[in-house]
């Protein structure tokens, strides 16, 4: 029988390309770096708008053709990408309400990709609460500053992916 010294795991540091990059000389130090990159957050929140408008229309017209069984057979793959892509943006920009609901449909989408039945009435109710955190009155707001629409979004996550 083995010693349960011999059972422990050996932990070891790995290098990695990126961490090799920023530590190299005539890099922009970190701060700036943050400032720089903070600069650019606040340039792009005014077209987020316009983008998130077009985006929610278009992933509205994606899961109604694919619900009525005119959708591309490949709907599901691009429902996926364009969850996270929007949840990836709401994040980045502060939106955190937006970005709860989208990881939540998220949730949902790839649990249909992993071939649990798909719930037309989970993915509208999402579209619907995404289409309301898209609302000036709600954009800012937090998760826990809607207990109510949260728990609810959960519930149904759960429901469907398990």
């Amino acid at each position: 029988m083995a010693k349960t010294k011999d059972l422990e795991a050996r932990i070891f540091a790995v290098d990695t390309r990126f961490q090799k990059m920023a530590r190299r000389e005539g890099g922009v130090p970190r701060d700036i770096a943050i400032k720089r990159a903070q600069v650019e957050i606040e340039e792009v929140k005014p077209g987020f708008d316009q983008w998130l408008d077009s985006e929610l229309q278009d992933f509205a017209s994606l899961m109604k053709n694919a619900e009525i069984g005119s959708g591309k057979p490949d709907w599901i793959e691009t429902a996926g990408f364009r969850s996270r892509q929007l949840r990836d943006s709401a994040t980045m920009l502060g939106f955190e309400l937006l970005a709860f609901i989208a990881s939540s449909l998220c949730e949902i989408l790839d649990s249909i990709e992993a071939g649990n039945e798909c719930n037309w009435e989970s993915l509208r109710c999402h579209i619907d609460a995404l289409i309301l955190a898209r609302q000036r009155s709600y954009r800012h707001l937090k998760p826990d500053q809607v207990p109510e629409l949260i728990k609810g979004l959960r519930r149904i996550a759960k429901r469907v992916t398990t």
